[in-house]
């Protein structure tokens, strides 16, 4: 995570393409070979704190209390973890505005943050799955489906990261010095290794429930991005929990599986 870190403090002070790669490793105290053990480019260097805020979210979904069903899970998860007195610092989030804001200036950072995007979509597809198949609910997907899709619930545990959502942003969890884990591992969540060293096709997941977590991570993302583009607080009526959780409120028509027709 240091590593990851000191990329955003440069890029912040002296510009992305100011910064090379070497400086990264510098400002980190680790040589470049080791840099590039990691990364492939210097851009890749922000992915873990991109992708930490949507292990937390997804996270909070997982241990959302087993009665909720899977609209009032992800409410949950946004209230617990996007609220600055809750998860995430206001400082943190500040980080997150910068960095988003970054990514939409640079193709080559919005790239990186597209890929972390869409890997935590697919993570939230799987922990959607796990939560129901331990309720019992297979609904039109069938008891094979949902029993396939809950597989090992590595949700965004490829993500060896640490910081919020189907979005993301170095958040640290209030009172802690971040969340947990490598700078190293960002291969596809749910991805497994074949005997020959490349990377497998994902446990299936059902169609539904891919585009449940698709619609829902967007409803996330939008609002955080929109909110990067402001100067508005990280909290009240205008800070990305509030945004979030209106665009969640506007798919309350949405046929989320699991819930009664």
């Amino acid at each position: 995570m240091e590593i990851a870190r000191a990329a955003a403090a440069l890029f912040v002070r002296q510009g992305l393409r100011a910064t090379r790669a070497e400086d990264i490793a510098q400002a980190a105290g680790i040589a470049p070979r080791t840099f590039y053990r990691y990364f492939a480019s210097k851009e890749e260097a922000v992915a873990p704190l991109y992708a930490a805020g949507a292990e937390l979210c997804i996270q909070a979904v997982r241990d959302a209390p087993a009665g909720l069903s899977l609209p009032e899970a992800i409410r949950h998860a946004v209230e617990h973890t996007f609220s600055p007195d809750m998860r995430v610092s206001a400082a943190s989030w500040e980080w997150v505005r910068t960095l988003i804001r970054l990514a939409d200036a640079s193709p080559a950072l919005g790239k990186v943050w597209a890929e972390v995007c869409r890997t935590s979509e697919y993570a939230l597809a799987e922990t959607l799955a796990e939560r129901l198949s331990r309720a019992g609910a297979t609904g039109a997907m069938g008891a094979t489906g949902v029993a396939e899709a809950a597989g090992p619930a590595g949700a965004a545990g490829s993500v060896d990261a640490a910081e919020p959502a189907g979005v993301a942003g170095p958040v640290e969890a209030t009172g802690s010095s971040g969340a947990a884990g490598s700078a190293g591992s960002l291969g596809s969540a749910g991805a497994v290794r074949s005997a020959g060293g490349n990377v497998a096709r994902p446990a299936a997941i059902p169609p539904q429930l891919r585009l449940t977590a698709a619609v829902a991570g967007a409803a996330i993302r939008v609002a955080v991005e929109s909110w990067a583009a402001t100067t508005s607080a990280p909290t009240g009526p205008d800070g990305p929990a509030a945004l979030a959780l209106r665009n969640l409120t506007a798919l309350q028509n949405y046929a989320w599986p699991g819930n009664p027709a």
